[in-house]
């Protein structure tokens, strides 16, 4: 029971973006589709894995006076493998997340979950906290992505999902895509409303 909260509870109960509230940085400015918080999320999420695995091994013999910088060195050896693996085989992708790729070296949920839990549990709990806290991270940025996409572009991963003129563009104030929500204050907005509807949903 226990590995199995390990694993799930990074999707709901201490969802990263929704619940806890980190990794703002790339939660708002890489999610203008569903595609891009796809590809964040689970960029992030290996990340995750290989570093809470190597610093679940190697925490007892680290000096505590550089244990951060150690970690840190540990994480951006896989973001290093990350941004290398996306540049040669996701082009597009890489190009539209751009310095956010590099930036997973100082996401606070990649440092924070090495800190509080790899460093101080065994490797299958800290690989499965990795896979629940990414799944998490990338649920919450695709569900994002997602309803902008939709609203700002019509669209979800690229597909138009909603005619150009819609039979009820007549009957509602908008019938052309709402831009805002494909530009930077789109992304509160949606983000705002996923955290009020998330907690009321938590609290029922």
């Amino acid at each position: 029971m226990s590995r199995l909260y390990n694993l799930t509870k990074g999707i709901i109960k201490e969802n990263p973006i929704f619940v806890i509230v980190l990794g703002m940085c790339p939660t708002l400015a890489t999610t203008s589709s569903a595609m891009n918080g796809l590809g964040m999320g689970l960029a992030t999420t290996f990340v995750l894995f290989g570093s809470n695995t190597v610093i679940s091994l190697i925490a007892r013999f680290i000096p505590d006076k550089v244990r951060i910088p150690s970690y840190i060195v540990v994480i951006a050896t896989f973001v290093t493998i990350v941004d290398l693996v996306m540049q040669a085989y996701t082009q597009s992708l890489y190009e539209k997340l751009g310095i956010f790729i590099p930036l997973i070296v100082v996401n606070c949920i990649v440092l924070g979950r090495a800190e509080a839990f790899a460093s101080k549990n065994g490797v299958l709990d800290s690989v499965l906290d990795g896979i629940g806290m990414g799944l998490g991270f990338t649920f919450a940025l695709t569900l994002l992505g997602g309803i902008r996409e939709v609203l700002g572009n019509f669209s979800f991963f690229g597909l138009r999902v909603i005619p150009k003129d819609p039979w009820w563009s007549k009957a509602v104030f908008f019938h052309d895509p709402i831009l805002v929500f494909i530009l930077a204050p789109g992304a509160f907005i949606a983000l705002a409303y996923l955290i009020a509807i998330f907690n009321r949903l938590k609290k029922n």
